[in-house]
């Protein structure tokens, strides 16, 4: 799940904004009643680290977030995913949850150190950690549930952090293709939809530069964070290739990539400061990545000159890409993975660009009328989704898109949250933002998957956010799951492929609308 790291800036409350992006617009944010196309995947997720627990057991190797969260002080209350939800050894409830909901579709990640224990092939396979994730597979295909697996969700082998410093040095590539070319090989029958990273702008901007996640290396200089988004670009687009020549035409399968991307809008549409200001974040928050492998296989323009600048005062080498890498990243996924959760509004900030880290040359902040989550990055702002698909559409040669993640959270708190109206607002407004992308916009939106299926480890946040479909008792060694109400409102969307006029689903989205009128972009009535 992406916890939204702003890097080197913080998201604050706007006063004043010059622009009123919290007022109700009609041809924005009316509701849109309607059917999803016919196969539509309608999916939800969850990530190995955040759920499986049995950190230790059966020859699985150490991974950094097992030691990040060991550590005293990194993770809020010194909560750690050591036993999780303990999907290791309930699996069998979570797939019987998901075929509750009705679910065609389950995304999931595999633990490189469940698989590979010290992170190589050379260091042998963990048989045990193979068979786990066979049996896992075949009980999603037994109850008729397609499995998407993403094989990189932040849980590096601790052993290669150690040995080469993670994902600051290209040589961990290598061990990154062997792990995929192992994971296409043993699970590739059964498998058809592969991810080869989730959020590396989350993991490389959380864990080598703020420091908060693993690794937990701080490096304000931005060197730590670009090396890991350089090395990162290389190993997915090794692990395609490698798909696409040897595993394709006998498997018949797809592999992209899940990018978090934010939507902005500048504080002032009319001030060229903060619409540049707004440019930035996106170039920052959305291009890093995507257009290396969307568009024309180059960094865009902030990040080239961020590196050119620590060239000069460095003579550092590397972080470049030669013809032969552009053509090597450039439409090296088959899909566009969505992660999305917020939008911000940008100002500009004055600042001596030659003397300052760019990242510092804006601020984000919110309309005061979005509703915020217990996460203090994650404001309700649907009509942003919308915005950002269609952009995708405009600025990436048209590729179909899968939501990958998109969700809210609420706190862990006594009694806990059941009746989730925030949740449902949150999802049934989303929601039909797609919709809106797809028959309006004309966007390729394949897939939508919410963020989760159950309340899991929150990353730094421990337990004390809960994103679930599904509460989760902590404090029970049995961790029972127990359906919210979000869970009967997504499974009703699930069965009705949307919202057709006269619907179970469409006379529940009527019967929320007050209680979600709370979030100001609703209309009054329906």
């Amino acid at each position: 799940m992406l916890i939204f790291l702003t890097l080197s800036v913080l998201l604050t409350t706007a006063c004043g904004a010059v622009y009123d992006y919290g007022a109700y617009d009609s041809t924005r944010d009316d509701f849109r009643l309607g059917r999803f196309p016919d196969g539509f995947i309608w999916s939800t997720a969850t990530a190995s680290y955040q759920i499986e627990g049995g950190w230790d057991v059966d020859g699985k190797g150490e991974s950094i977030w097992d030691r990040f969260s060991h550590t005293p002080g990194k993770v809020q209350r010194g909560d750690t995913g050591d036993v999780a939800c303990d999907s290791y050894n309930k699996y069998g409830e979570d797939v019987q949850l998901m075929t509750d909901l009705g679910l065609k579709y389950y995304r999931f990640s595999l633990s490189w150190p469940r698989i590979f224990p010290n992170g190589t092939l050379a260091g042998g396979v963990n048989q045990d950690g193979v068979n786990y994730y066979n049996r896992l597979i075949d009980e999603l295909l037994a109850n008729g549930i397609t499995p998407m697996v993403t094989l990189y969700h932040w849980d590096l082998p601790q052993a290669l952090e150690e040995m080469y410093g993670g994902w600051l040095n290209e040589e961990i590539a290598e061990h990154y293709h062997n792990y995929a070319t192992f994971a296409f090989q043993t699970f590739g029958d059964r498998v058809k939809l592969w991810l080869t990273f989730n959020e590396p702008l989350s993991f490389c901007g959380g864990g080598y530069l703020t420091g908060q996640h693993a690794p937990g290396i701080q490096d304000w200089t931005t060197e730590s964070s670009l090396r890991c988004g350089h090395t990162v670009l290389k190993a997915h687009a090794m692990a395609w290739h490698t798909y696409d020549t040897t595993f394709r035409h006998l498997q018949g399968g797809k592999v992209g990539i899940a990018l978090s991307l934010l939507w902005a809008e500048p504080r002032d549409p009319d001030l060229p400061a903060d619409v540049q200001a707004t440019d930035i974040v996106l170039q920052i928050y959305q291009r890093w990545f995507a257009r290396p492998i969307f568009g024309d296989g180059e960094y865009p323009p902030v990040i080239q000159q961020t590196i050119q600048k620590l060239r000069s005062a460095k003579k550092l080498e590397g972080l470049g890409f030669s013809d032969e890498d552009k053509s090597s990243i450039r439409g090296s996924a088959d899909f566009f993975g969505v992660n999305h959760y917020t939008t911000s509004i940008v100002a500009s900030k004055p600042i001596d660009i030659q003397t300052q880290n760019l990242l510092e040359s804006f601020e984000q902040t919110s309309a005061p009328e979005w509703p915020r989550a217990e996460s203090d990055w994650l404001f309700a702002v649907p009509w942003g989704l919308r915005r950002l698909l269609k952009y995708i559409k405009d600025n990436y040669g048209d590729p179909e898109v899968y939501i990958t993640e998109n969700g809210w959270s609420d706190g862990d708190v006594q009694p806990p949250v059941m009746e989730d109206t925030g949740r449902v607002c949150y999802y049934m407004t989303y929601i039909d933002e797609v919709l809106k992308a797809i028959e309006k916009d004309g966007v390729k939106v394949r897939a939508y998957t919410a963020w989760s299926l159950m309340d899991n480890f929150e990353w730094a946040r421990g337990y004390t956010e809960r994103f679930g479909l599904h509460y989760v008792n902590f404090t029970d060694p049995n961790r029972p799951r127990t359906p919210k109400q979000s869970a009967k409102f997504y499974s009703d969307i699930i069965a009705n492929n949307g919202f057709p006029e006269g619907s179970e689903v469409t006379k529940m989205v009527r019967d929320m609308w007050s209680k979600c009128r709370t979030h100001k972009i609703l209309k009054d009535e329906l």
